[in-house]
Formats: structure tokens, sequence, C-alpha cells
């Protein structure tokens, strides 16, 4: 009898890893949305100052710890609903996150901490050094500047969220810039890639937008 019940325990558990491992296998192929809660974090949302806060850690990250020096400013180029950019940057196999992406009324999705190493440079370099993933900080904006200017609620959301990151890491202003400068800064020193175009474009806010936004963040740090 105690041989055919622990058979029976033996069978209910293998069943129960097997049914695991098929939830996140779908999770990570985005079939199905965090099944199991993997990457969620338990903190509830919370308004900081003006804006919302949501918390939505993404497993998409690298081992070891970021340096912090810059900040790199992208936008998602989709201009619907944010769950879908929200989505491709949390799940999935498509090799792309980020440590914040502001929503069109402020609304912050926090995707990692500032001292983890998040996957949205690329091949990018500033002043020299190369792989900014592991030294910088990556924002994502809603929207498609190309179409539409960044509202004023993103622009002063993303500036409370760096607020305390530029303080504390000491990032200059002129480490703080657009994807499309530190990928074009990379193509210089790698010609042959920019020649067979082997490095494709990506999204990236508009250099009309990155010299608004750094017109609102000199007004904040000069109160």
């Amino acid at each position: 009898m105690k041989l055919k019940y622990l058979k029976r325990i033996v069978v209910a558990v293998v069943s129960l890893v097997a049914l695991a491992g098929l939830c996140y296998s779908l999770y990570i192929m985005g079939v199905v949305s965090n099944p199991i809660g993997i990457g969620q974090s338990k903190q509830p949302k919370q308004k900081i100052g003006k804006f919302y806060e949501n918390y939505c850690y993404t497993y998409k990250v690298t081992p070891g710890r970021n340096r912090v020096k810059a900040v790199v400013l992208h936008h998602t180029a989709h201009m619907g609903y944010v769950g879908e950019p929200l989505k491709s940057l949390t799940q999935g196999t498509r090799p792309t996150s980020c440590h914040a992406l502001i929503d069109f009324d402020g609304t912050r999705y926090i995707i990692a901490r500032p001292e983890q190493i998040t996957w949205h440079a690329g091949y990018s370099s500033l002043g020299g050094r190369n792989e900014m993933n592991n030294f910088s900080i990556g924002i994502e904006f809603q929207g498609n500047t190309c179409l539409k200017r960044l509202t004023n609620k993103q622009i002063e959301s993303a500036i409370d969220y760096l607020l305390p990151i530029i303080k504390k890491y000491h990032i200059p202003l002129d480490n703080i810039v657009t994807h499309e400068q530190v990928r074009a800064e990379w193509l210089k020193q790698h010609p042959e890639k920019a020649k067979a175009n082997s490095v494709p474009a990506k999204p990236d806010i508009t250099a009309a937008e990155h010299r608004r936004f750094m017109t609102a963040l000199k007004k904040r740090l000069e109160k």
C-alpha cells in the first residue's frame, strides 16, 4: 500500500513540474501572459508625486551590475495601448528590455532596477565606450515622436524618475542621449557595418524632442 501511495505522489510531482515547465515555455514564447507570476513584483502600484508607478519587472536582463554613467532615450514607435510594448519589453523572446516605460499620461512602468543591465542600446558607443547596456539607463516613451510630440506629462514623469538617479550616480547632462546618437557613434567606429547595412535602425525619439526634454530637465535642475 505504501508503495502504491508513493507512486501516486511521484506521478503528481512530475505532473506539476511538467505543467510548470509548459507554462514557462509558453510565457517565454509570449503565447500566454506570465501565467505563474514570473518576473512580477508583489509591490503594488503606487502614486509617487503626480504620477503612478507600476512594477512589471522583466527577466530579460544580463547578469552583472550596471555602472550607470548615462541615460539613453527611446520611443516605442507604438501609438496605441501601452500593453503591447510593455509585453514586448517584459516577455517573449525578442531581445529588448529597458528600465522604465513612460505612458502618454505620465504613468511609469518600472521594468528593471537601475543597477540591472537591460537590453536597450544594442550596438552603441558613447565617449569611446562601447556596449552601453553595461553602463546606462534605458527609458522608453510610449508613442512615435516622428508622428506626435511627447506629452508634457511624459516629460515631467520621466524627469521625476531620472532626477534621483542622475544625482546619485553623477550623470553628466551630455550623457543623456538618444539611441540614434549612440548608434551613429558606434557605426563611425565600424564603417564596414554601416556600409553593409547590417545594423538596422531602431525606434528612437527625434532630435527635436530630445532637445525639448533636455530643456525641461535643465530647468528642473536649476530649481
